[in-house]
């Protein structure tokens, strides 16, 4: 090759570079939009849609959100405990002790602190559930009491303004993200709802009120299929070696006489069968979310997963089956001794009214949607009990 071909090879080069760049700045001057939704992304907002969560209610001018059971105070910008607990009006060491902390603990913005005792209501009054049970229900629980005893007129239901969310104390070992998962909600709302750190740290003895689930959401997952089987899942185990041919027989010698055998025990006769002590069981098996209070809560609330079976206390018949306001079934057992036994936030029911039901047999299930908790109460015509006493030994 001459010296005139070798020198004119680079130009020719430069000049195809040239156009390819020229080419891609040409491609990127128009609107490209790669999308990765495919095998190479993986995105999918399933799961994210059903665990939308409603926004949490806005505070009074003090920062108060009042619930029929509970109120708690929302920290502004700037609090300590002293300061927030001077601005409600309530005793600072009181309040300290009563959520794990010191009265000159700085809070941060929209930290959420439980309070021991009620205050002064907003302008309003509380947010309205819907919850009472003896106005819901009270021809329900009205018709099965015994003829004899007096009969009173109850109030009208007040209508519905909104839900009460869960209150959650925290255990040693718990995490934001446990808690998060016991109750099926996005660990940021929960740190919305409670203004947690950017860590989400919580402490023992913190209270922590449960967002609530948006109309629809909060279904479970789908069930899982074959398609979507882990890797490794029903794969068969291989035999061992031994288990296709058997080891060869060996003639042993034994080194002494064996001892007579001796009669085995009747420990079958040694044995006592002795019935449950406690009253009643539990209709789930959870932590109580919410405990008793007269004239507050006439009940107990206790958390499930969505879908448990909600069990009745004792054995008795089922006197009535009405729905609150929200259309939410409310399940009235009747029992020995004049007791009732009320099941609410329930669904998928079970029984019908008139039917004999024994100890442990399933009423209903814990609903998908809403509170992760069933709410059971005790009663002597409509004087409220406390259930706790009944399920304890």
């Amino acid at each position: 090759m001459s010296r005139t071909e070798r020198t004119g090879a680079g130009p020719r080069i430069q000049i195809l570079l040239a156009g390819s760049c020229a080419l891609a700045l040409a491609a990127c001057g128009e609107n490209m939009d790669f999308d990765l939704r495919g095998p190479i992304g993986g995105l999918d907002t399933a799961e994210a849609a059903r665990t939308a969560t409603a926004s949490r209610p806005k505070p009074d001018a003090r920062g108060i959100i009042s619930y029929p059971g509970y109120q708690v105070a929302v920290a502004q910008r700037g609090d300590t405990l002293a300061s927030l607990a001077a601005r409600i009006g309530v005793d600072a060491n009181q309040l300290a002790r009563y959520n794990g902390i010191q009265t000159g603990d700085p809070l941060r913005k929209g930290e959420i602190i439980a309070l021991p005792g009620r205050v002064a209501e907003p302008a309003g009054g509380p947010i309205t559930t819907g919850r009472d049970i003896t106005q819901i229900a009270g021809a329900a629980i009205e018709s099965a009491r015994p003829s004899q005893i007096e009969t009173s007129t109850l109030a009208p239901a007040t209508p519905q303004t909104g839900s009460e969310p869960v209150r959650h104390k925290v255990e040693r070992g718990e995490t934001a993200y446990t808690i998060a998962r016991l109750y099926n909600v996005p660990i940021r709302s929960l740190a919305d709802w409670n203004g947690l750190g950017s860590d989400f740290s919580v402490r023992e003895g913190q209270f922590l009120i449960i967002p609530l689930a948006l109309p629809g959401q909060n279904t479970p997952p789908p069930a899982r299929t074959a398609a979507t089987e882990p890797p490794g899942a029903g794969t068969p185990t291989p035999e061992p070696p031994s288990a296709a041919k058997p080891l060869p027989r060996e003639d042993t010698v034994p080194a002494a006489q064996p001892a007579p055998p001796k009669e085995a025990p009747d420990l079958g006769s040694q044995q006592t069968t002795t019935a449950p002590k406690a009253r009643m069981s539990y209709p789930v098996r959870g932590d109580i979310v919410r405990p008793y209070s007269k004239g507050k809560n006439d009940g107990i609330d206790i958390a499930a997963s969505p879908g448990t079976a909600v069990k009745a206390a004792d054995a008795g018949t089922v006197a009535a089956i009405t729905k609150d306001t929200k259309g939410t079934p409310i399940i009235v057992v009747k029992h020995p001794g004049n007791l009732l036994t009320v099941y609410s936030n329930v669904a998928n029911v079970a029984v019908k009214t008139g039917d004999s039901v024994a100890r442990g047999q399933t009423l209903a299930k814990i609903p998908a949607t809403g509170a992760a908790a069933v709410h059971f109460e005790v009663r002597d015509g409509f004087e409220s009990l406390d259930p706790v006493p009944y399920l304890t030994e």
